[in-house]
């Protein structure tokens, strides 16, 4: 595993942030003392400071410590944090090294450039991705685009740093908003399909704890066996279908329900929801 030499930064401290500080540090990317974040609210920092990451209520000292910095503030606060920056910067030769790295949902490289500008006179180096909370456990799954300046050599550490925490992939930038109806938002659409399927098991007189335990385990398989076979989530679905068996006759209740109709409607309207967040 590749390990990088630059401080890391995190403009918000938050689940996200955590999610993608502390798999960096538990993959030996970075060592927790290359970690620099910032929150309004020291106290909340604690598990960052337990990681071994320096932590402060500075948010300019990591615009201007660290050499990637990466954005986790709320989409909606954008404007007022880039103020703040712009504000207290001292601008120096480092600004023109330094990348942005932006985990905010619906905010657009061009709204990202304009925020930033105040570091270079010719614009900063921004990197704009939707990563998923999975990356706590290694199984995220986050695409990230770049803008104009930003160069191969950033778009690949950025890609080191992301890929260890799961799969990423770089998209265009108008693929985004549909991957985060996706990616970003489906492991909230997956735990409540595991939420279900263990009420289920309740229902027929499985323990809760085991329920729970066995719904997990049997998307986590499903979905390992989609990805290492490479075959059609339908060929496996009829793999597993016996004529006049048990699983067709569920199958048809899920149909009957419209469950693949609502997944897709929750994907649409969380794509949309996305873009939303963009304009505002």
């Amino acid at each position: 595993m590749a390990k990088l030499d630059e401080r890391i930064g995190f403009i918000g401290g938050g689940n996200m942030a955590f999610a993608i500080g502390s798999g960096l540090v538990r993959c030996a990317i970075v060592k927790p003392s290359q970690v620099l974040v910032s929150g309004p609210h020291i106290e909340n920092l604690s598990r960052w400071r337990e990681l071994g990451a320096v932590t402060t209520d500075d948010n300019c000292k990591v615009l201007e410590h660290t050499d990637v910095v990466f954005i986790c503030v709320k989409p909606h606060i954008l404007g007022q944090c880039a103020s703040q920056l712009k504000y207290k910067h001292v601008p120096s030769a480092k600004d023109a090294s330094k990348l942005i790295v932006s985990v905010l949902a619906g905010t657009s490289l061009k709204t990202l450039e304009e925020k930033f500008n105040f570091m270079e006179s010719w614009g900063p180096k921004v990197i704009r991705t939707m990563p998923n909370t999975s990356m706590q456990v290694g199984e995220g799954c986050t695409v990230y685009t770049g803008n104009a300046r930003a160069t191969h050599q950033d778009l690949e550490k950025v890609h080191i740093m992301l890929n260890a925490l799961g799969l990423a992939q770089q998209v265009p930038e108008q693929m985004i908003d549909a991957v985060t109806g996706l990616a970003g938002c489906g492991p909230a659409f997956v735990y409540t399909i595991i939420e279900a399927l263990a009420d289920g098991g309740v229902k027929q007189g499985v323990p809760r704890a085991m329920a729970l335990q066995f719904a997990a385990q049997t998307l986590l398989g499903a979905a390992k066996t989609v990805l290492i076979t490479g075959k059609h989530p339908a060929v496996l679905r009829d793999e597993v279908c016996s004529p006049g068996g048990s699983t067709i006759v569920g199958v048809h209740e899920l149909e009957k329900g419209n469950l693949r109709a609502t997944l897709i409607n929750a994907v649409e309207k969380a794509t949309q929801r996305s873009t939303e967040l963009g304009k505002k």
